[in-house]
């Protein structure tokens, strides 16, 4: 089915005026099709649809109590339900391969990529996988590597939070609150994480066979939790362009030194600041420091973050969108995404500015999301 969005105020080249957008077989058309349906945006605004290149809330849909798991099929639909709602019609599902069992384990990993297999034909949101790696998870090396090779990981991220869940684990409460996330005991998860921290002088070279099979597959490559510039260099040298969560300002300062994209949270914008007494996403933002705002662990925060932005009066909405659109495509290697432009990708979503919510959601030209009442403006 065709489309005309008209009646809004549509962004178009980092330009928000009054105009119409067509959509048609899938992608955004010079003008509409005969018999296109037609959506009144009057009132509203027309903006290019969300692109979330981290974003983990679906952990929630899987388990939303420690301990107590769901079918992960059953947990990704609502998750793609949930996601369009919130206007993202491209979502990089930050899924963690790590040495622990439970949600975040080798056996979530593979009924996760089976789930979003699976759901993804219907699911409206284009669902895509960002491997999150934890780097002294080798036994699970050789498996992502097969996974890469088939086309089934769409980013790969460089993760090492294992020195820090070894410290951790000394006071027994958070031994206890890892141990539930990963259902076993204590004992057991503190065993775990020790045999782990023993493979750290393999770490090396196996990041680097993961870095050659990424460049060989055309998969981009993402630092996380960057503590120093010279660990941004680290990575940077095995080809990871993209600085996801840099732990510091000078982290962010050497990533866009080398034209690099920096990732931040959303919910950090709309918070304040991050819930981690880390760097504050939105000055670095206006400064030119965080080029691209991800939704993290809260989908809702992507599309606020953008007004909050604009409301600090800095950055005007068109920049501020860009940090949820235009620039995390590009990040994730998207060209056909992001922006509102004929031959593009028919992924758009009708906002109403005054109470910073979406009306509308079309991904790939198809109407996959609509407000409560928002049916009597479809003609």
């Amino acid at each position: 089915m065709d489309w005309m969005i008209a009646g809004g105020t549509v962004l178009r080249d980092g330009v928000l005026a009054p105009g119409e957008v067509a959509l048609s077989g899938g992608f955004i058309a010079a003008e509409a099709a005969g018999g296109a349906r037609r959506l009144d945006a009057t009132g509203l605004l027309v903006m290019p649809g969300l692109v979330d290149i981290h974003g983990d809330a679906h952990e929630r849909q899987m388990q939303p109590r420690p301990g107590i798991g769901f079918p992960a099929g059953l947990g990704m639909r609502d998750s793609a339900a949930q996601l369009l709602a919130a206007g993202i019609t491209t979502a990089c599902l930050g899924v963690t391969l790590s040495w622990e069992p439970g949600l975040r384990g080798i056996e979530a990993w593979r009924a996760t990529l089976a789930a979003v297999e699976a759901v993804r034909p219907a699911a409206g949101c284009d669902l895509r996988i960002h491997c999150r790696f934890e780097a002294d998870n080798l036994d699970a090396l050789d498996e992502l590597l097969a996974d890469m090779a088939a086309g089934r990981v769409h980013l790969l991220a460089f993760n090492d939070h294992t020195p820090g869940i070894v410290k951790r684990i000394a006071d027994p409460a958070k031994a206890a609150a890892y141990a539930a996330r990963a259902g076993v005991k204590a004992a057991d998860f503190i065993a775990l994480a020790e045999r782990a921290a023993a493979m750290r002088p393999d770490v090396p070279a196996a990041r680097q066979r993961l870095a050659d099979a990424a460049r060989a597959r055309g998969i981009p490559m993402l630092s996380h939790d960057d503590a120093t510039p010279a660990m941004r260099a680290t990575f940077r040298a095995l080809g990871a362009a993209v600085c996801e969560f840099p732990m510091s300002e000078a982290v962010a300062e050497a990533a866009r030194a080398e034209g690099e994209a920096v990732v931040m949270g959303a919910p950090n914008v709309v918070r304040g600041g991050s819930h981690m007494g880390w760097a504050s996403a939105a000055p670095l933002a206006e400064r030119g420091l965080v080029t691209v705002l991800a939704s993290d662990y809260y989908w809702p925060a992507m599309l606020e973050a953008a007004f909050v932005i604009e409301a600090r009066g800095v950055l005007d909405l068109a920049r501020a969108w860009a940090l949820v659109s235009a620039n995390p495509a590009a990040a994730a290697g998207l060209a056909d995404r992001g922006r509102i432009a004929a031959g593009l990708r028919g992924d758009v979503v009708v906002v109403d500015a005054a109470r910073r919510a979406p009306v509308a959601t079309f991904a790939a030209g198809r109407l996959a999301w609509l407000a409560p009442g928002a049916a009597a403006r479809i003609a």
